[in-house]
């Protein structure tokens, strides 16, 4: 561990400089993905287009620049998700310094292990919860009244869940640096266990419809990753002590 204290103008200098570097590159990324936005869309919002019913099974646009903006807006979401090693990289880099030296090596597992756990909490919403969530809604329609989506409304909808259930899998490493950085100790985190399953029945109901089949699938598995996180953490202050 680096124990000297660098000003803070140099931190707020390091700071910048990483923040342009992940703002390039997701916006190279982006206007690369621009490109494909149409299929990337079409990708993405299939599971709301499947729950419509087959003779209405498309999206609206009901203003001009409604497709234009939503195709960018797509392509934004694109150049963001795969510009995650980069933004995980630099976000390393940063509080690299306030490691020991055995665990500031451990970069290229970081990058790596934050980057799936993202790509696997955004598809195991996209897979395991789109459906039901968008089969659920349909559900209401009647003989007098069909669902009939515009599409950036369904891609808002769809953005914010896909963004919440990869940045929810986030949550061992959040926790690893809650513990590595001395913020909270393993048991501080064990003992406020009642209170981050609290939050987190309340961050699922804030950012899912009102639907409990999505809130319930976004929430459990944050408690478990909690709990993993927690373990991991311990882990690693049973090494730091040895060392």
């Amino acid at each position: 561990m680096d124990e000297t204290a660098a000003p803070i103008g140099e931190h707020l200098a390091e700071l910048r400089n990483r923040i342009i570097w992940i703002l390039a590159a997701w916006g190279v990324l982006a206007g690369l993905s621009f490109n494909f936005a149409e299929q990337i869309f079409g990708l993405l919002l299939k599971p709301a287009v499947a729950a419509l019913d087959v003779e209405t099974g498309t999206l609206q646009a009901i203003a001009p620049t409604e497709i234009f903006f939503t195709y960018v807006k797509c392509a934004l979401l694109s150049g963001f998700v795969f510009s995650l090693p980069v933004v995980f990289w630099h976000v390393w880099g940063f509080v690299a310094p306030g490691l020991y030296d055995n665990e500031r090596r451990a970069v290229v597992p970081f990058v790596l292990v934050s980057t799936l756990l993202f790509a696997g909490g955004a598809s195991f919403g996209y897979t395991m919860v789109f459906p039901l969530m968008f089969a659920f809604l349909t559900s209401f329609d009647s003989d007098f009244v069909r669902s009939a989506w515009t599409m950036s409304e369904v891609f808002a909808l769809t953005t914010r869940l896909f963004l919440a259930f990869g940045i929810a899998f986030e949550l061992p490493v959040i926790v690893f640096f809650l513990s590595a950085t001395g913020i909270l100790t393993t048991k501080q985190l064990l003992s406020g266990t009642p209170y981050a399953v609290l939050a987190v029945f309340i961050a699922a109901a804030i950012l899912t419809p009102p639907d409990w089949v999505s809130q319930v699938f976004l929430a459990i598995p944050m408690i478990g990753l909690y709990l993993s996180g927690i373990l991991v953490a311990w882990l690693f202050s049973k090494v730091r002590r040895r060392d």
